[in-house]
């Protein structure tokens, strides 16, 4: 194998345990030579904590596939940093990418991890049941590779996907959501909670197909990316109760009233009962919980034992998804709500310690600083809000 030269268009990146070497790199984008992205950082730190939360959970060692390995550090990170991998598959279609690859497991000293060129859909399709977690972390929509993801998970597996069109998924385009997820967005103050219930109801709808169901362990929307990890159980008694998950949300853009309609074709009325507007709808999509919350606490007792540069802010991002974890679909906007009301927004804690003194679940979500998520009735939140 031709090893790459040392010269100045080459940089070296340090992360967790790791070091790679990567092309220099003036601006992010689908044309670099070899994808790397420094602001993914956080995401991986959260994906390798993710990942040895799920390998305690299991009785062997797991073997990963990372789909789209770009420069290699996400599957070498997962090689090196959690305990009990037996292997890692890292893909790439891009052959320069195989090459840095291949030269980044050299210089880690990494015994276990293979490296192919394929396209990701044909390499899952000849891995049926191979893996126990595979990784889809592509430049864009993540649509394309979800059925073949699904078919090369072993049962009781996990799905780890990141999607970065959030123009589509949280309603700026709505023709490209409907084209890439079969689901309508709504552009709301919660369009970032939508864009992850979306993602999880196409993953729900397309992993159907094999009589298997999905299972929400972590979600979380950060900067200009999704990312869902999830178990994919076996069985059509089960997958069918799952499917039960999938439904519609209608939204008055008048007045903030919004309601859950469970299943595939409900009847779905037009006009707000609050106001008499006209509803805005979105779905199909994911209604169930988005969060496991034992999953989430056990990754907050794994993070300390971790390195990683990312340590204070994934302990505030996994600390806001544990207090929001028992709360229900969507979350209303402080400033929105007093805006309308024509007041001036009080303290946020204000708000939440009320809504907890009248024994409704308040907490923040972790999508929008001024997020309440509550189970209290849209005129409560006001009235509350207003004598404060």
């Amino acid at each position: 194998m031709n090893t790459i030269k040392n010269d100045k268009s080459l940089i070296t990146m340090n992360e967790g345990k790791v070091s790679i070497t990567v092309p220099h790199f003036d601006k992010i984008s689908a044309k670099a030579l070899v994808f790397y992205n420094p602001v993914m950082e956080l995401n991986r730190d959260l994906s390798v904590i993710a990942l040895q939360t799920f390998r305690e959970s299991q009785d062997e060692d797991i073997s990963i596939c990372d789909a789209f390995g770009g420069t290699g550090i996400r599957g070498i990170r997962y090689s090196r940093e959690i305990e009990g991998v037996q292997n890692v598959v890292i893909n790439d279609l891009n052959p320069l990418a195989v090459q840095f690859t291949k030269e980044n497991i050299l210089k880690n000293g990494l015994t276990n991890v293979k490296v192919f060129r394929e396209d990701a859909n044909i390499l899952m399709r000849k891995c049926r049941g191979k893996f126990h977690v595979v990784d889809i972390d592509p430049f864009g929509t993540p649509s394309p590779f979800i059925e073949s993801a699904t078919i090369s998970a072993k049962a009781g597996g996990m799905l780890c996907v990141t999607a970065t069109d959030t123009s589509a998924l949280c309603g700026t385009y709505k023709e490209p959501c409907i084209r890439k997820y079969g689901s309508m967005p709504l552009k709301t103050e919660y369009c970032h909670e939508n864009g992850l219930r979306i993602l999880a109801g196409f993953i729900a709808r397309t992993s159907a197909k094999y009589k298997k169901f999905i299972e929400l362990k972590f979600a979380h929307s950060t900067e200009h990316y999704l990312r869902l990890y999830l178990t994919l159980g076996k069985g059509a008694k089960k997958t069918d109760l799952s499917l039960k998950n999938i439904g519609y949300i209608v939204h008055c853009p008048k007045c903030l009233y919004r309601r859950l309609i469970y299943g595939i074709t409900p009847q779905i009325p037009s006009e707000c009962p609050q106001c008499g507007e006209t509803f805005q709808v979105g779905g199909p999509l994911w209604l169930g919980k988005l969060f496991d919350t034992d999953f989430i606490v056990k990754m907050m007792e794994i993070l300390p034992s971790i390195p990683i540069k990312k340590d204070k802010e994934a302990i505030k991002l996994l600390t806001r998804c544990y207090e929001e974890s028992k709360g229900p679909a969507t979350f209303y906007d402080l400033h929105k709500i007093s805006k309308k009301l024509k007041i001036s927004a009080p303290p946020l804690n204000e708000v939440l310690n009320k809504l907890k003194e009248e024994e409704y679940f308040a907490s923040r979500t972790h999508i929008k600083p001024t997020g309440i998520k509550t189970d209290a009735p849209l005129e409560t939140v006001e009235e509350i809000i207003y004598n404060l």
